[in-house]
């Protein structure tokens, strides 16, 4: 799924989202691959924002989809 279309889609359902599909969005956002500690992903964005993603079954965790949206909107975070 494109990001821009899953950034729409998130907003109302935060389940059932391919992991790979929401790591491409929060790249597309400006987050780097910060390193791995066992399953956890870590992302930074140079405006200081931190996020730590884990894949479930191959999903992206609801409640990691919810911190990434409201770094979204407190940042003003815009894709790229």
């Amino acid at each position: 799924m494109k990001p821009d279309a899953l950034l729409q889609r998130i907003r109302t359902k935060r389940h059932n989202v391919r992991f790979w599909d929401f790591i491409r969005l929060v790249e597309a956002h400006g987050f780097e691959f910060a390193g791995q500690a066992g399953s956890h992903r870590g992302y930074r964005h140079p405006c200081g924002a931190v996020l730590n993603l884990q894949e479930r079954d191959g999903e992206a965790k609801p409640y990691q989809i919810g911190q990434f949206l409201q770094m979204v909107d407190a940042f003003g975070l815009e894709m790229r």
